[in-house]
């Protein structure tokens, strides 16, 4: 059986990182609380991948889609998430930001579209208990992901699974209507 997704760094130790049509879902969690940001590339065409300081850095084209998870306890959520700390900041406005308000009052916030990274893109080391993933370009990768942030939100971010599946069956569409990449016949 195919090896659907592979911890980044191994996947890059081992050689086995895809040079076309691959994404990389990376999480950063709140020591504190429930507070998640995650951060999804699909790249394609890749000229070199080489550790950098910060992780590892991919010449190529990136698309990036982000995720934010707050609590209901969450203090700041009135401020918008592009002027918030490091820690949890994403580059977005609520205005460039879906919705979902789950049963138990946790916001899950994503990206209406994704952002283009222009030649390069480095992907953060992750420390403690967070983690970056790369899925493998197989006819099943949209399930891959929708099943994995399922799980996550749910389990990680602590998101009813009745909304933990409706916004991971959401995120499924928008990854595939605006990551993807324009194939060319071989």
């Amino acid at each position: 059986m195919a090896v659907k997704a592979m911890d980044l760094y191994d996947a890059y130790g081992k050689n086995t990182l895809p040079s076309e049509n691959g994404f990389i879902i990376s999480s950063f969690f709140s020591p504190n609380s429930a507070y998640s940001r995650y951060e999804i590339v699909s790249y394609n065409n890749v000229k070199s991948i080489y550790p950098s300081e910060d992780g590892l850095t991919f010449q190529t084209d990136g698309k990036k889609l982000y995720i934010l998870v707050e609590p209901m306890s969450y203090s700041k959520k009135s401020e918008e998430p592009y002027v918030r700390s490091r820690d949890e900041q994403i580059p977005l406005r609520f205005s460039e930001l879906e919705l979902h308000t789950c049963k138990n009052q946790t916001k899950i916030y994503w990206a209406k579209k994704s952002i283009m990274s222009y030649t390069s893109f480095t992907v953060l080391k992750p420390t403690g208990v967070n983690f970056s993933f790369a899925f493998y370009p197989l006819p099943d990768i949209f399930d891959s992901m929708e099943l994995f942030f399922e799980k996550t939100f749910n389990k990680e971010a602590g998101a009813p699974m009745p909304d933990a599946r409706k916004v991971s069956k959401a995120l499924k569409l928008n990854i595939q209507e605006t990551m993807t990449w324009e194939y060319t016949s071989e």
